[in-house]
């Protein structure tokens, strides 16, 4: 039996705008997701500008992304490459994302609107269960590969998910939280892990089933995926989309700012449980019938060689990799062959310009930096290679709006630090979380980013608006002090917090991680404090600074402020 299964129809609640699909019935028997959307006047402002943004009001994203190139005849087109010689084209994905729906209905019992944990790190078959989930009408929530039990427990509780598929190497944490989940009734495993064989392992239903499935014919505004926030502030929500958004997302920033191609290969790091990586690495690619490849490992040691080994073209990695990946390729000693590589696109945190010099110096390829949220998908403000300027993050992606605005909601004059506002086709809709009501205000998606627009349009990023540091009674913005020490060779990552002090407020506050062969000692410390002083403006200088082995970040390369402010 489904977790929940109380009858409803109709559209959700909150208005959409005339032909985005509102008053189509939802195909969901179990509502309990579209029940818990927030109420109307909690929603953002909903805006479908442009023409590509007109989507009928019956919509399955497997059917856009996926189905149709194989009904076009392009079945035999490359579509997810991955490790062990693994090549599937649109019709074996196809194929196997049809087998696998066929296991979740007839199988495990999944009714169109249960939720489905996911849980492997990238793969094709990972990428295969994905559309297998949303063919049945389903509701994916994706798990970071390094969630322990208790984490896991928190998102199924929040979810109320009744089915998982799971890679078997990555079972036990999940085994753990099992007692926990009693909603969790329906788990398969998949993978070459013990767990991974026998007669109930997904493969082994899967290869028992034909490879045809008519898709469930969802409405566009039925939920599809579950994405839960990367934790930076330690507290993870639960942001919901619709068919009609992961359409939307790759009608906007991918053909206006990528600008890729069908022949593409595209590859990186982000997890498929992080939007930057669904739609980086499956949507974005699939959407215009190019490749990807998904790779379990893709740390900065193993990227670097996968790019080489598919010969890829696209790169979506954050910040900390490509830093990382300049410094391997300046060692002495054969270079990787990156002569395919065009496009490298870089979001999750902050670009800083030291970042950019560096991966330019060592390729020759200009960075595409941009700004994006879970809460609306993807990327709404970026710069493609011709904008890019060191220090922004771009300009608004067409498709979207957006504003800087004081703390009262006005829109502030240019070159004024504000809450960064964006409107457009994806907005925020948490699963009922009493936060949305700081996320949501008078129509806008408040990202919880300081920025301000400057006089030739870009929007360049200040800090995030709970990292201005106020000492003394200057604002000090972390991320440009993280920059400019960065810039100094000794240093290979930092992060900068404000920590409390009596007589400033606060003071400034970074943790270095030094390169090799670098001491951190109180010589150190005066150098780095002084090239601070020459580089910006001298008020802004880290008062102290800690030397670390590591930076906590999430899966996504985010550094996690939160608990560099945790007491030692």
């Amino acid at each position: 039996m489904p977790a929940s299964s109380s009858a409803s129809s109709g559209a959700p609640r909150g208005a959409s705008p005339e032909g985005s699909g509102a008053g189509s019935a939802t195909a969901h028997v179990d509502t309990f997701a579209r029940d818990r959307l927030p109420a109307a006047d909690a929603l953002p402002e909903l805006l479908f500008e442009l023409p590509e943004l007109q989507f009928p009001p019956r919509l399955n994203c497997a059917t856009e992304l996926l189905d149709r190139w194989v009904g076009q005849g392009e079945g035999d087109r490359v579509a997810v490459q991955g490790h062990g010689a693994v090549r599937w084209t649109y019709a074996d994905l196809q194929a196997q994302a049809n087998r696998i729906a066929r296991v979740l209905v007839e199988d495990m019992g999944l009714v169109p609107g249960n939720r489905v944990l996911l849980r492997g790190a990238n793969s094709p078959m990972l990428a295969a269960c994905w559309f297998g989930v949303v063919k049945a009408g389903g509701i994916v929530v994706g798990t970071m590969p390094l969630l322990r039990a208790r984490e896991l427990v928190g998102i199924v509780e929040k979810a109320q998910i009744s089915h998982a598929l799971v890679d078997s190497r990555l079972a036990d944490e999940l085994d753990l939280a099992l007692p926990q989940c009693p909603t969790l009734r329906q788990v398969r495993h998949f993978g070459m892990g013990a767990g991974g064989v026998g007669a109930q392992a997904l493969e082994t239903l899967a290869a028992g089933k034909p490879a045809t499935f008519d898709n469930v014919d969802t409405a566009a505004e039925d939920i599809c995926l579950m994405a839960f926030t990367s934790g930076t502030t330690g507290v993870p929500k639960a942001a919901m989309h619709f068919h009609r958004d992961v359409m939307a997302a790759c009608r906007c920033w991918p053909p206006h700012v990528l600008r890729a191609t069908r022949d593409d290969v595209f590859i990186g790091s982000p997890p498929l449980a992080f939007t930057f990586g669904l739609g980086g690495l499956l949507a974005f690619p699939l959407a215009i019938g190019a490749s990807t490849v998904l790779v379990e490992k893709a740390a900065p040691d193993a990227l670097l060689p996968a790019i080489a080994q598919f010969r890829a073209t696209v790169c979506f990695t954050a910040p900390t990799s490509y830093r990382a990946m300049a410094a391997q390729i300046a060692k002495e000693g054969p270079r990787p062959d990156l002569t395919s590589l065009r496009k490298c696109v870089s979001a999750g945190e902050a670009l800083p310009a030291a970042t950019r010099r560096l991966w330019k110096d060592a390729t020759g390829i200009e960075i595409i930096d941009g700004i994006g949220s879970t809460e609306l998908f993807h990327i709404f403000i970026s710069a493609d290679e011709a904008h890019a300027r060191p220090g922004a993050t771009g300009l608004v992606v067409p498709g979207y709006r957006a504003a800087v605005l004081d703390d009262e909601g006005r829109e502030l004059p240019r070159g004024q630090v504000g809450r960064l506002a964006i409107k457009g086709p994806t907005g925020c809709k948490y699963l009922e979380d009493a936060r949305q009501a700081q996320y949501v205000q008078r129509g806008w998606n408040l990202t919880g980013d300081a920025y301000l627009h400057d006089s030739d349009g870009q929007f360049v990023y200040q800090a995030r608006t709970d990292d201005m540091i106020i000492s003394g009674g200057y604002n000090i913005a972390g991320p440009e002090v993280e920059s400019a020490l960065l810039l100094h060779p000794a240093v290979a990552e930092c992060g900068v917090i404000g920590r409390p002090d009596e007589a400033r407020g606060m003071v400034v506050k970074a943790f270095v991680v030094l390169r090799p062969d670098h001491a951190g000692d109180a010589a150190m410390v005066a150098t780095l404090q002084d090239f601070v002083k020459q580089t910006i403006a001298p008020y802004k200088y880290p008062r102290e600074i800690e030397f670390r082995a590591s930076l906590p970040r999430t899966e996504t390369g985010k550094l996690q402020r939160f608990r560099l402010r945790e007491p030692g």
